[in-house]
């Protein structure tokens, strides 16, 4: 198939790259000239595993190749999938104008019939804006087919999830453009749903907030587990092996955050006032989430007393393992709390310090995690980072000033901590 991607964020760029590694001739288009020109030299704007190396191989190959030009895009390609940002807005509603500029500009450069694939997450009903805009402003007056096809790609696993899905969703307005989306994911052997449009655009959403709520729901457990002594990450191991629950998900920490499920949840809570309902349990999902940091920033307050003045070193930038993205990342949301009270940062992240330094000042970025905790009055994990786990506990003990460690995403083993001489506090434990 020769398909086109116009966007080259997370979703577009391993989205073009798995397409072209199973022999596909791919596309990218991106507007950003820098970012065009930093892949097309073999650069890499994101960090996600395994992706560098695909890109490099397919370049090499033949399959994959990126420009700035949305014409070239449409002209070479038969599918022209959009994968580009959907940012909230302040009312927690959509910013769709990303999506309407760049499907104005496949109708003004389409001349044959085209297969125009939403890849981007959008609210219900998006489908038929599209497909309006694309017949408003096509001078060509030919025929097309807008599709949904949303992802469900984690941020630092995006590669697995793409060349291995669970499902792949296709929701369509006529039979027609099936055969050809059918074609583009036969490789991959995943079961296809095949749906209309407005289905398919709700799966989406409706999949996101149930991940919240999961989360949301261990975290007010953990809550429960606090108060009454009992263990948070036993009580979902008990959970998680009733396959009707499962165990994923079911992590106590810090609280969701990412540029996903935030956005996701706050767009179908908006979506759903929308359309007459009032989606309470969703709002509630938020409302835990955010009392979730409040709980731990309120840990450590109560344990050191007063903030101002003493130092407190941060494992984790990222907003998860894996990624070296900060967007919505509980773990700056903390820094930034304990930076209101006047703390003192010494923080390191193995991957995220770069585009940390842009939202995060006045702190002391350390390149080796066992450095941390040099004269700090308590170290904090933020982010579920595994090498986290092989943390010199003994260094760190000897190098704060005080032995306390605040763990946000309960990575150690309470005994153990306790037996080292840490006074230990983590989530829901």
């Amino acid at each position: 198939m020769k398909l086109t991607i116009i966007g080259t964020g997370y979703v577009g760029l391993v989205t073009g790259t798995c397409f072209a590694e199973v022999g596909h001739q791919v596309i990218c288009v991106d507007k950003d000239a820098e970012k065009v020109k930093v892949l097309q030299s073999g650069g890499m704007p994101i960090y996600e595993p395994g992706l560098r190396e695909l890109v490099d191989k397919n370049v090499k190959a033949g399959r994959l190749s990126f420009t700035n030009s949305t014409a070239e895009g449409v002209a070479k390609s038969d599918v022209i999938f959009i994968a580009v940002p959907t940012p909230p807005m302040s009312d927690g509603s959509v910013d769709l104008s990303f999506m309407e500029g760049v499907s104005r500009e496949i109708a003004q450069n389409m001349t044959s019939y085209k297969i125009v694939v939403d890849k981007s997450t959008v609210p219900v009903n998006t489908g038929d804006k599209v497909a309006e805009t694309i017949k408003r402003y096509c001078k060509a007056k030919v025929d097309f087919d807008v599709v949904s096809n949303p992802e469900f790609l984690r941020e630092g696993f995006a590669v697995e999830d793409f060349m291995k899905p669970d499902r792949v969703v296709i929701g369509v307005r006529s039979q027609r453009p099936v055969a050809a989306m059918r074609s583009t994911y036969e490789p991959f052997n995943a079961p296809i749903i095949v749906t209309d449009i407005n289905s398919a655009e709700l799966i989406k959403h409706a999949a996101n907030s149930f991940l919240a709520l999961k989360i949301s729901y261990i975290n007010a457990i953990s809550v429960i587990c606090e108060a009454s002594g009992a263990n948070v990450q036993e009580v979902a191991n008990g959970m998680g092996m009733d396959t009707r629950i499962g165990r994923r998900f079911l992590d106590a920490g810090l609280g969701f955050g990412g540029s996903c499920f935030p956005k996701d949840l706050s767009a179908f809570i908006k979506i759903s006032e929308q359309l007459g309902y009032d989606f309470r349990l969703l709002k509630e999902v938020q409302q835990i989430n955010s009392s979730q940091m409040e709980r731990f920033v309120k840990k450590i307050t109560d344990t050191l007393w007063v903030l101002k003045d003493k130092t407190i070193g941060v494992l984790g930038l990222a907003f998860k393992q894996n990624t070296d993205d900060v967007r919505l990342s509980p773990a700056i949301d903390l820094c930034l709390h304990l930076q209101k009270e006047g703390a003192k940062l010494r923080v390191y992240d193995p991957q995220a310090m770069g585009k940390a330094r842009a939202v995060l000042k006045d702190v002391t970025f350390v390149e080796d995690m066992n450095d941390v905790a040099e004269g700090c009055d308590a170290l904090v994990v933020a982010t579920e980072w595994p090498e986290f786990k092989n943390l010199d506990l003994e260094k760190a003990r000897r190098a704060l000033t005080h032995p306390i460690l605040f763990d946000g995403r309960n990575m150690f083993d309470v005994k153990e901590m306790e037996k080292i001489g840490f006074i230990y506090k983590s989530v829901g434990r």
